[in-house]
């Protein structure tokens, strides 16, 4: 009896026969092992992945559309601005008496700053003061403090601590006390002040100086509510104060504006 050939007798395969032969074998492999149970939990898996990817890219976006409706409808702090000179009686008495109080009901409210009243001398980019350079030095202080901390309960009340004495001004121990008394670094206080021999204070002092005269603000102290002179203390007396110089009425414009602010 004849043993049957193992292979079919016949003319062999093409190249091209052997490659198409391999790639069907191919693709027959991989339906069959897509179609194992480890295979359909891998698609399973990497198609959750991707959905939650796409849903946290989505809530991600409409997160952040609605903070900026939130940051367009969120109404505009109001300008407050107070012009003095650091040895100033007026200066004195128009903090204490009008801008700390007011500041203790509407200060989340107001876009508030300090600036400083002199003249820019000719020549060396210098700066006079009215009450000579310890005045110079006590104003630059002050802009030092409220550049290091912008938060104006701390250059606030440490221009105010300042100015309760202000006839001491620049005494290094009166410095120490109200930097003690407001958490400010006395060493990183009197570096600002110092720092490139004192040229970035002057440099500071002249921008707010220039900035007061850009305002037509002359007097100490000037008060200025939405880019508008509101009080004057001078000589001693309130001028100027068409909506009353009380801190009641101070804080109602304040509220005023405020609440303008939210209908626009």
């Amino acid at each position: 009896m004849e043993k049957t050939p193992l292979l079919e007798s016949g003319p062999e395969p093409t190249l091209e026969e052997l490659r198409d032969r391999a790639n069907k074998a191919r693709e027959e492999y991989m339906r069959a092992a897509m179609n194992t149970p480890s295979a359909r939990w891998t698609r399973r898996i990497a198609l959750g992945l991707v959905a939650f990817v796409m849903a946290l890219f989505i809530f991600m976006i409409g997160m952040a559309v609605l903070e900026v409706d939130d940051a367009a409808s969120y109404p505009k702090r109001v300008p407050l601005e107070a012009h003095i000179m650091s040895k100033c009686p007026d200066a004195k008495d128009c903090l204490h008496d009008l801008i700390l109080p007011a500041m203790q009901n509407v200060s989340n409210k107001v876009d508030f700053r300090l600036s400083y009243i002199g003249s820019v001398s000719d020549g060396d980019d210098g700066v006079v003061c009215k009450h000579g350079p310890s005045e110079c030095l006590g104003n630059i202080l002050e802009l030092c403090v409220a550049h290091m901390y912008p938060n104006p309960k701390i250059y606030l009340g440490f221009t105010m601590c300042m100015t309760r004495d202000f006839s001491d001004i620049p005494a290094k121990s009166l410095v120490e006390d109200c930097a003690l008394e407001h958490g400010v670094d006395f060493v990183k206080l009197n570096h600002c002040a110092s720092e490139e021999d004192g040229s970035l204070g002057v440099e500071m002092l002249r921008r707010s100086v220039e900035r007061s005269s850009g305002k037509n603000v002359t007097k100490s102290c000037t008060v200025r509510l939405n880019d508008e002179i509101r009080c004057i203390r001078d000589g001693g007396e309130w001028t100027d104060c068409e909506g009353g110089h009380e801190v009641a009425d101070l804080v109602a414009d304040v509220e005023r504006l405020y609440r303008g602010s939210m209908a626009e």
